[in-house]
């Protein structure tokens, strides 16, 4: 293996193939779409950065959070509508489900109230945001869920095949 890098400020993509334990040489064969030479200028920003990029090199580095990290510091659009999703146990993005959906059913009679008219009022709209912040925390834990899952997979911990075949056998019962 070649020798570990001693630059300081090196960007995620940089990090994550080193914490994969390759070399540029090694990554880009098992990339396959990135020469040895545009890795190393993507790792030092002298090149921009491709979305089909991130998605070959979250693969082969096995870390799909390379895509949600894209998304939010580099993609225009997915810095704007695409919540930052963090690393975190299954126990920690149980538990914060739970409470984002217990706080919400204690919430559900307002929601209730507030858009039953199909208008949302002035003096409705302090607690038509509070709402929405719990929605917004739903919908976090649940890309924490999916962000797990793929970790989880890439990681071989959970064969895909298994889970598509109950995905598929859950489906049919529906």
């Amino acid at each position: 293996m070649g020798k570990r890098s001693i630059r300081e400020n090196k960007n995620i993509y940089f990090e994550s193939r080193e914490e994969a334990g390759l070399t540029r040489a090694q990554a880009s064969e098992l990339i396959g779409t990135i020469s040895e030479s545009r890795l190393e200028k993507m790792e030092t920003g002298k090149t921009a950065i491709y979305p089909e990029d991130v998605v070959d090199m979250a693969a082969a580095y096995k870390k799909p959070e390379l895509c949600n990290y894209y998304c939010t510091h580099e993609c225009r659009i997915g810095q704007e509508s695409v919540p930052e999703v963090k690393a975190a146990s299954l126990s920690e993005i149980v538990l914060g489900m739970l409470s984002a959906l217990n706080s919400l059913d204690r919430q559900k009679d307002r929601l209730i109230d507030i858009t039953a008219d199909g208008e949302i009022t002035e003096d409705e709209l302090p607690d038509f945001v509070r709402i929405q912040e719990q929605l917004d925390q739903i919908d976090l834990t649940v890309e924490s869920l999916k962000l797990w899952m793929a970790s989880t997979i890439a990681e071989g911990k959970i064969d895909k095949k298994v889970l598509k075949e109950a995905t598929d056998k859950y489906r049919i019962k529906k």
